[in-house]
């Protein structure tokens, strides 16, 4: 069983205006099986917060600490972040040129697990995990995201989640521009990680939608870089019918400047 636990952090970027806060003292414990979704109004600070989990340079932490399992998370370069067992689906996936899908993710599992995985369990595992996605196998011989659609990259993601098998997935917005059936195709696979009970996850939404397939166990509202709310399936239920509004007003600001989501 693996824990996630983040104490008072803080961060801050640079802009153009000079240094801004964007996270302002945010407390969370993300445990194996659990299900938590982080919601909040555009500028929010969501996304930042994912990012600075995983160690994004551009983002500098000025307080408070992240363990995985008593180990500092902040002290591990990305890549030890990444063999420790975090994950990271990005709302924005980039494009790798002269990389191809099957090389990436095989790559990947050996950098994940120490030694590369047997040949002929991995093509199966590869093949078995892309038909449920729905993913036309051809995909494994394109270079990664290069020429995908919106969909096809969150399906890759998804299908990086379902091969490495991390203790913690953080998936940033992973139903933004995702039409109806592809939203139901990715949800189904973020539930196939989760069922063995051994992952938690870090979801992080604007919108209620992809919880009506990916169940959260715990609620939270983000707003002014930091958690004012929390709850269970119902607050977001609840945040459908009422917004953001009420929030704002109990923080006294709206979005962060410089804050991503």
């Amino acid at each position: 069983m693996a824990t996630l636990t983040i104490r008072d952090l803080h961060v801050s970027v640079d802009t153009e205006q000079g240094t801004k806060e964007i996270l302002r003292g945010v407390d969370l414990t993300v445990r194996s099986g659990e299900t938590h979704a982080i919601m909040g109004p555009n500028g929010s600070g969501k996304s930042t917060l994912a990012y600075s989990i995983a160690g994004h340079p551009k983002y500098t932490i000025t307080g408070g600490t992240v363990d995985l399992d008593g180990q500092d998370v902040l002290a591990m370069s990305v890549d030890e972040r990444a063999r420790a067992g975090m994950f990271l689906a990005m709302q924005y996936p980039v494009e790798v040129s002269g990389v191809t899908v099957s090389n990436f993710l095989r790559t990947a599992k050996t950098a994940v697990d120490g030694q590369a995985p047997k040949l002929r369990t991995w093509v199966k595992d590869v093949r078995t995990a892309m038909e449920a996605l729905r993913m036309d196998p051809a995909f494994a011989e394109r270079n990664v995201n290069e020429g995908f659609s919106g969909g096809e990259k969150k399906r890759h993601e998804i299908l990086q989640l379902e091969l490495l098998k991390p203790k913690i997935a953080i998936l940033d917005e992973t139903d933004s521009g995702l039409d109806v059936d592809a939203l139901k195709i990715v949800s189904e696979g973020v539930n196939r990680a989760k069922a063995p009970g051994d992952l938690g996850v870090l979801l992080i939404t604007h919108y209620t939608r992809i919880l009506r397939y990916i169940t959260p166990d715990f609620v939270h509202v983000f707003v002014g870089g930091r958690i004012v709310a929390e709850g269970g399936p119902e607050l977001a239920e609840r945040l459908e019918e009422t917004g953001y509004d009420r929030y704002l007003a109990g923080a006294g600001a709206g979005a962060v400047p410089g804050a991503t989501n």
